[in-house]
């Protein structure tokens, strides 16, 4: 049957085409102004209207140096310098140059005091020219955000972001590498009140233009904190739709009431921390069964109504190798895995002294990962399967223009800089199994174009769909989908996501029950989205990606970008020391010790039960060793081992040196040398003449 509806779909296309010529003519005549929509004090925007940051190369932009930035910030902290130097000032500042090398794009830079950095920000041209030739534009500017956005050179300017993340606790219940926050090891603890976590949350309310974000709890580990459940709880009273925890999933993982609790309250994602298929592949976490604990989180969470998102911090040579087995974990279980994000490290927290040596050998980017899935799995092409996660806000715009000027939350919408993220669609059959990049069977450029000529016209709701329905027609190619997936799924994916005809797919809305859940579980088709989020660090910083963040941190000082608070000047780091709420001494005494999970400890689970797929080839038995090969540390706690034993070693080689002059003068009797080494000729001066023959006999011996 697939085929026959495959050529009459074909015909369909074609029809489409010749009526979208019509319309589109049609629609451009008197275009309507953007209105202002109750949700922002600035109208929308035209296609047209958006602004671009300088993008291609060469290019300059402003940066950071590593050496600079990590030196002032130790002085605010000791408090020699005042915390208003980083708003006023522009401390550590450097300009940096972003060229093409060999086919790799580059980012170079020099600190008139410690000389000169670079480092890979692509390893294929071709690739970094796509992302940023696509990006359509920044987000609406940031207003009414005087009193949160005020962080000098790093302040947002433009946008809502769409995720706002609060970090609960810097207590976690693992210590590993690598880690952005250095968990654990700074001597203090900072955790949020009660207080503290609501005002952060209304606080938030009150910028425009006013969005729907998920807000995510993290750490340290969220769940930690006793006001966890709560803080879920109240992003619901407040009206936000998506809440999710970025979590090592160990609480999750021991305890089916706590996923109960968690989901009743109003939990959506679990962003998992998850780093390989294996426990071999997650060793370097340092937790004896740690891929057990993600498999029994996972069951549970979907069990209790809560969607998952993998999360993988991917270090070259330390778990790169995982990209295709992740990737085809998820595709045998469509139905409990909707969503992948792959990270790749950043050098900041315990690696921001990381040597040169390791970073060169660890540094994974954007482009290394659409190779990787590609090389690992044969899904997908870099230059036409993988768009920066800004590519998609054409179609949130499309979404606000739709739901018009009453509606009280603007569309989630991610316009972040083309070198912030990438992504990937794919749709898979939970049937079959079967599946095919979007990108493959829908012209995504064209698309896009086309959309946004839509929302630029401005015509109201009905001809705004009818034109969007046209452009999904049109662009749309039934030989390359699927083979069970037909043009009506395609435009019921679509409505479903943006709630274009009001059809009820099952709530997403904070009363929603687990029978939307399950409502929206039912369909056919699981729309997979690989996605990659490279973070910041001070190697390759680059300030006109943190203006346009789409992650703020809120923080009792305001909300700060990602990377700002986590791998610029280091907000985390002067934030949580002016608001720490105790020594640890002091937060031992009253609380006592949270129980740590280090040293290949394991995490004690009720049993090994779950209901995932699991493919035995895939499954790690031994980790990777490409990096023992080279002879590279592999985390930043090695390389302060490497670098203690050659100090030691040194030492004792100058002991041992001192202890054989010694020996000489007083047990072999032999008089001290008179030789002295002049540094950088390498050549010893003449010997002094010698006042008796036998002192000759004893320096020529």
């Amino acid at each position: 049957m697939a085929k026959p509806i495959k050529y009459m779909e074909k015909a369909a296309t074609i029809a489409a085409n010749a009526v979208w010529q019509v319309f589109d003519t049609l629609n451009q005549i008197n275009q309507k102004p953007g209105f202002t929509p109750k949700w922002s004090e600035k109208p929308l925007l035209k296609s047209y209207e958006k602004m671009k940051p300088k993008l291609g190369w060469p290019r300059t932009t402003d940066s950071l140096c590593p050496k600079c930035i990590p030196e002032i910030r130790q002085e605010i902290l000791d408090g020699k310098k005042d915390v208003s130097v980083l708003v006023n000032d522009r401390p550590g500042e450097i300009k940096a140059t972003i060229i093409e090398r060999d086919g790799k794009i580059m980012m170079t830079k020099e600190c008139p005091i410690h000389g000169y950095f670079e480092d890979v920000m692509a390893i294929d041209a071709g690739f970094f020219k796509h992302l940023e030739e696509v990006f359509p534009g920044r987000d609406i500017r940031a207003h009414n955000d005087k009193d949160l956005h005020k962080h000098g050179s790093s302040t947002i300017t433009h946008g809502r972001g769409s995720v706002l993340t609060i970090d609960l606790t810097n207590r976690c219940n693992m210590m590993c590498d690598p880690c952005f926050m250095d968990a654990n090891q700074v001597g203090f603890v900072h955790e949020l009140t009660w207080e503290d976590i609501k005002t952060m949350l209304d606080n938030a309310l009150k910028i425009k233009p006013h969005r729907q974000m998920s807000v995510q709890f993290s750490g340290g580990e969220p769940t930690l904190s006793p006001y966890f459940l709560d803080a879920v709880t109240y992003c619901k009273q407040v009206g936000y739709n998506s809440t999710q925890a970025a979590t090592n999933g160990i609480e999750f993982a021991k305890s089916k009431e706590f996923c109960r609790q968690a989901a009743e309250a109003g939990l959506r994602y679990a962003y998992l921390q998850f780093d390989g298929i294996g426990n071999a592949a997650n060793s370097h976490r340092a937790v004896g069964n740690l891929f057990d604990v993600k498999l029994k989180a996972i069951d549970n969470l979907h069990s209790a109504g809560v969607d998952i998102v993998p999360v993988t911090t991917i270090i070259n040579g330390i778990n790169n190798e995982q990209v295709g087995r992740i990737i085809q974990f998820a595709l045998d279980n469509p139905r409990k895995i909707s969503f992948l994000s792959f990270q790749p490290v950043s050098f900041t927290g315990r690696d921001e002294a990381v040597t040169d040596d390791r970073r060169a050998a660890q540094r994974y980017t954007l482009s290394h990962l659409a190779h990787d899935v590609k090389n690992q799995t044969g899904l997908g092409e870099p230059k036409r399967d993988w768009y920066p996660i800004s590519f998609m806000s054409t179609f949130s715009d499309w979404a606000d223009l739709i739901h018009g000027p009453q509606a009280e939350w603007g569309q989630l919408s991610c316009g972040c800089h083309p070198n912030c993220g990438i992504g990937m669609a794919v749709m898979v059959d939970k049937e079959t199994k079967e599946s095919a990049p979007v990108t493959r069977f829908l012209n995504a450029d064209r698309l896009a174009k086309d959309i946004a000529r839509v929302n630029d016209a401005a015509r109201g709701r009905f001809l705004s769909v009818f034109g969007m329905a046209l452009a999904l027609m049109r662009n749309y190619e039934p030989f390359q989908a699927p083979t069970h997936f037909k043009l009506y799924d395609l435009l019921k994916k679509f409505d479903k996501t943006f709630a274009a005809t009001g059809r009820n797919y099952g709530s997403v809305k904070g009363d929603r029950t687990i029978q939307d859940i399950e409502r929206r579980r039912k369909d056919r088709w699981n729309f997979l989205f690989i996605a990659g989020m490279w973070f910041q660090d001070l190697f390759n910083y680059d300030f006109r990606r943190t203006e346009q963040c789409i992650i703020p941190y809120a923080t009792q000082e305001g909300e700060i970008s990602f990377c700002a608070y986590n791998t610029g000047v280091g907000w985390r780091n002067i934030v949580e020391k002016m608001h720490m709420t105790a020594t640890l001494t002091k937060w031992y005494e009253e609380y006592g010790r949270h129980e740590i999970f280090a040293g290949n400890k394991k995490v004690g689970l009720p049993d090994l039960d779950h209901a995932l797929t699991l493919r035995e080839e895939i499954v790690t038995n031994e980790v990777q060793k490409d990096l023992d090969k080279l002879g590279i540390a592999k985390t930043a706690r090695e390389e302060k081992i490497r670098a203690r034993d050659e100090k030691l070693r040194k030492a004792k080689e100058t002991e041992d040196a001192k202890m054989m002059e010694l020996y000489k003068k007083h047990v072999l009797k032999e008089p001290e040398s008179n030789l002295v080494q002049i540094k950088g000729l390498g050549i010893a001066p003449a010997p002094k003449p010698a006042e008796k023959p036998e002192e000759i006999g004893a320096m020529g011996d």
